[in-house]
């Protein structure tokens, strides 16, 4: 639960004083762990090392193991067995010393680390979901990475990249695929027998999850109330949050309400103003590090409800994932290219494939921004395993082509029928982000510069007048090279 960052040599002693580098360059993400600050230089002056780390409990949560040889910095949380009292970064060096960097073919969780080796190689690792973020770069043979891509601009310009999940990267052999760990999970039977398995398979991936946990972030909408609902049966005194435009609430609000009523536990709710949105654009950027509108607007609901629950709580639940897993995304549904059940599961695969730049970088940014430590029940190993065995049919399903239908009918007992049965909004949709956004935005911009201005430095159209804007704001922000990590969340625009 932390941001990591390092400078280590690749030809010997470093002439600066990379100690105070790598500290600027925490700085830059110390939204991402404010309680504690580490920094520690490598031997002969090779570099340096260091994290920013939130703490979870009363007891500090460590990220970086710095003592000796082999250096270990991580980020993010195991759920592997283990003894009483052991943290996740002594179980993590305890797997590497183990199996070296076979390693994290036994690990279950979700995680992006860093190990220097007494030659100075250094070796990336990010799971293969991709939640917790990773980018790095060489110039004048140092090697530089950092969790957010901020962390690296002022010492790396150009070729940047940010580590894919499921990778392994050496500063001595490069990049490939490592082996994941892979979950035994039951055969599928018929769609009743397959809606049960999921059921419990989620139930089981809320409860150990559970820890530390305070808050749920209820969007309204089918997933979240799901996690809700588990969540509930294991401590009813948990605090449900939500965010709402405020001049226009939109249904997201209301079903919110509705699910907080029927579940019986406290509810805030904070509404956005115009306001609140115009002055929070450049930070959205900032913070995002990504000009696609439909992260930017995304991201600033996620930030808002965030900021309200770390008033009472470092760490939330969240109903992310379920749309990439199970067929919700209205792209996937009703988009008219995608007509076959296999182009169906061809593009769900693809919005799981870069979910971790789109879904999950806003995701991750909005939540870290306020040092939230979100939990994310849907992408648990099991789960993503299993849901990878449920055809296309049963979760888009029958004549009237319901989304999500098997996960409707796992939980339906347990939910108001109107939840239940709710039809998928985009989440700027159920807000009413998108209408608000574009009254913003053309106070700022004139929508028909587009039209002299059709793509950005590197030729990537703008979906709109809005990123042009938020084009402009990003290059304020950082270099322009790094336009590059931005990636469509929507990939038919």
């Amino acid at each position: 639960m932390a941001s990591i960052a390092g400078i280590v040599s690749q030809h010997g002693r470093i002439s600066t004083d990379s100690a105070k580098q790598v500290g600027k360059m925490l700085n830059l993400m110390r939204h991402r762990g404010p309680d504690n600050n580490i920094v520690r230089s490598l031997t002969d002056d090779r570099g340096a090392l260091g994290a920013n780390e939130i703490n979870l409990s009363p007891d500090r949560t460590y990220s970086s193991s710095l003592e000796e040889a082999p250096y270990v910095l991580f980020d993010g949380k195991l759920f592997n067995e283990r003894p009483d009292g052991q943290n996740d970064i002594s179980l993590f060096r305890e797997y590497y010393e183990k199996h070296e960097r076979n390693c994290f073919k036994y690990l279950e969780g979700s995680f992006s680390c860093a190990i220097v080796e007494k030659d100075d190689e250094v070796i990336l690792a990010r799971d293969p979901v991709g939640a917790r973020p990773l980018f790095f770069g060489l110039d004048n043979n140092m090697f530089f990475f950092s969790s957010e891509m901020k962390g690296l601009k002022d010492h790396v310009q150009f070729n940047i990249q940010e580590l894919p999940p499921g990778c392994i990267y050496s500063t001595k052999k490069g990049m490939k695929e490592f082996e994941p760990y892979t979950p035994e999970v039951p055969e599928l039977g018929d769609m009743k027998e397959a809606a049960n398995i999921l059921r419990e398979l989620l139930i089981e991936a809320v409860k150990k999850r559970m820890d530390d946990v305070n808050a749920i972030s209820l969007s309204g909408g089918l997933d979240s109330s799901i996690i809700a609902v588990i969540a509930k049966e294991f401590n009813p005194d948990l605090h449900l949050f939500t965010g709402s435009i405020e001049k226009f609430p939109g249904p997201d609000l209301e079903n919110a309400k509705l699910m907080a009523n029927f579940l019986g536990m406290e509810h805030h709710i904070y509404l956005i103003s115009d306001q609140d949105i115009a002055d929070f654009i450049p930070q959205a950027v900032w913070y995002l590090e990504s000009f696609d509108e439909d992260c930017i607007s995304g991201i600033i609901s996620n930030y808002y409800v965030s900021k309200m629950v770390k008033e009472y709580s470092d760490a939330v639940l969240v109903g992310e994932g379920a749309d990439e897993l199970f067929g919700g995304y209205r792209m996937v549904l009703k988009n008219p290219k995608v007509k076959s059940s296999e182009q169906r599961e061809r593009l769900a695969r693809k919005l799981l494939e870069i979910s971790y730049n789109t879904a999950l970088r806003r995701l991750d940014r909005a939540w870290m921004a306020n040092a939230v430590v979100y939990k994310t029940p849907f992408l648990d190993a099991k789960v993503v395993a299993f849901s990878k065995k449920i055809p296309m049919e049963w979760k888009i399903y029958g004549e009237k082509q319901i989304e999500k239908y098997i996960l409707r009918e796992a939980f339906r007992d347990m939910l108001p029928e109107k939840i239940v049965n709710r039809e998928k909004l985009r989440f700027a949709m159920g807000t009413g982000m998108d209408d608000v956004m574009d009254e913003i935005v053309a106070k700022k911009i004139d929508p028909k510069e587009i039209e002299s201005r059709p793509k950005t430095a590197y030729g990537l159209p703008f979906a709109s007048f809005k990123e042009l804007y938020y084009y402009d704001e990003f290059l304020q922000q950082f270099p322009p090279s790094y336009e590059n990590q931005t990636v469509r969340w929507d990939p038919f625009k």
